[in-house]
């Protein structure tokens, strides 16, 4: 497939950078929200779940920055909805074993973090549908 980064008009440059931008967002959020990089939040698949969600959306900024579009703004969407859904399992029925958060709707980073999340989610989907018309990866 055909690498067309040098191709993509100075609109397209400019959401994915957004893009990235909002990516590295969402990572720093759950880095912040889990005590640092090298802390993990309990239990263990809340942890896990947190530096799955850090790993994948720096490579999606990366991937959107170095130009592969379809993957990254995929990639995007699903780093915007993960934690989405998060979010309302866990203050709404709860998670299993994690209970903590039932009812904390108004959490100021989780707020946040709904923000950045609905921005980039807003941003990845359309974008997505638009690289699956055209010829660029």
């Amino acid at each position: 497939m055909p690498h067309h980064a040098a191709t993509v008009p100075g609109s397209a440059w400019v959401a994915r950078w957004v893009g990235a931008l909002l990516c590295l967002a969402v990572a720093a959020i759950h880095v912040v929200d889990q005590g640092g990089i090298t802390a993990t939040r309990d239990p263990n698949y809340i942890g896990i779940a947190y530096h799955v969600l850090e790993i994948a959306a720096v490579v999606t900024a990366v991937l959107l920055l170095i130009g592969f579009v379809r993957p990254g703004w995929l990639l995007a969407a699903g780093v915007a909805v993960g934690p989405l859904l998060g979010y309302i399992l866990s203050r709404g029925p709860g998670l299993p074993d994690f209970r903590d958060d039932i009812g904390n709707w108004t959490e100021p980073l989780g707020l946040v973090s709904l923000a950045v999340e609905g921005a980039l989610l807003l941003l990845s989907v359309p974008l997505f549908v638009r690289s699956l018309r055209r010829r660029t990866y």
